[in-house]
């Protein structure tokens, strides 16, 4: 049983991943315009009149922006914990409100959307509230978890569930620290209820790998403190020290801000 993944994007200007099987997908946040989403979806091959739903992982205008569009006038189903949609509701960035498409769902607590198996589980971050999802295809699962201040308990268990992981590495924490961000944002995103650097997620994934992960993203990437290939070399590093070999025993990718990733099939 295949699927596939697409990143459309990912960063602090906007979030949307894609999930397909044979004949729907659904989105994982909708932080870019729908015109965008269309267009891409298009020149992957995807049909967007086959988005079953949306999960929303947090109410920050990056990862919302296109729901009451989506959501109110294309009848997509937006499902999301009722604290985040309550942080929707007064999201001057969200132009509809959500009405009919609006599916209230609980951490923990199972459930389908067709053939997909989906389970939100807690993330540390500073939004009304915030998860990531951990989605079963068959024998296949694939964890989420975008925005997260510090790896908890919960999301190391519902991580090494998955055969195919995508985490923040938001930060490198040089960059930050001599960049020009003020000082209030600097601590806020290093904060426990801020952002993953490079060496929290290279540390979590070299020290928490297991033979069934197959394929790690990196994403949510700080456009000013942050650069992909330094991302991608702290994790392969990291990585090495415990004996893990990137490109054999697990692929690595990192997934640009704006600019959308490969299809990667999963299996």
């Amino acid at each position: 049983m295949k699927w596939s993944f697409l990143s459309l994007a990912s960063g602090s200007s906007g979030n949307c991943y894609y999930l397909g099987v044979s004949g729907y997908g659904i989105l994982v946040d909708a932080g870019i315009g729908v015109r965008t989403i269309r267009k891409t979806l298009k020149e992957k091959g995807f049909d967007f009149e086959k988005i079953a739903a949306i999960l929303v992982t947090h109410d920050h205008a990056d990862h919302i922006k296109a729901l009451g569009c989506l959501g109110e006038k294309y009848h997509i189903p937006v499902y999301a914990t009722e604290k985040v949609h309550e942080g929707i509701d007064r999201s001057r960035y969200v132009e509809e409100m959500l009405v009919q498409s609006r599916r209230i769902i609980e951490k923990g607590q199972p459930f389908t959307i067709r053939d997909f198996r989906v389970e939100a589980f807690e993330v540390s971050h500073d939004s009304s509230d915030s998860v990531g999802f951990l989605v079963e295809y068959g024998d296949s699962r694939f964890a989420i978890a975008t925005d997260v201040g510090h790896i908890t308990d919960t999301v190391n268990d519902y991580l090494c569930r998955a055969n195919h992981i995508v985490l923040e590495a938001n930060y490198d924490e040089e960059m930050l620290k001599t960049g020009n961000y003020p000082d209030f944002l600097k601590e806020r995103v290093s904060s426990k209820t801020g952002h993953l650097s490079n060496r929290e997620a290279a540390g979590f994934l070299a020290t928490h790998y297991r033979p069934h992960m197959k394929n790690i993203w990196l994403c949510h990437l700080s456009r000013e403190n942050n650069h992909p290939e330094l991302a991608y070399k702290t994790v392969d590093l990291r990585m090495a020290q415990e004996g893990i070999r990137v490109g054999r025993d697990v692929a690595l990718n990192v997934l640009k801000r704006m600019i959308p990733s490969e299809v990667f099939v999963l299996e």
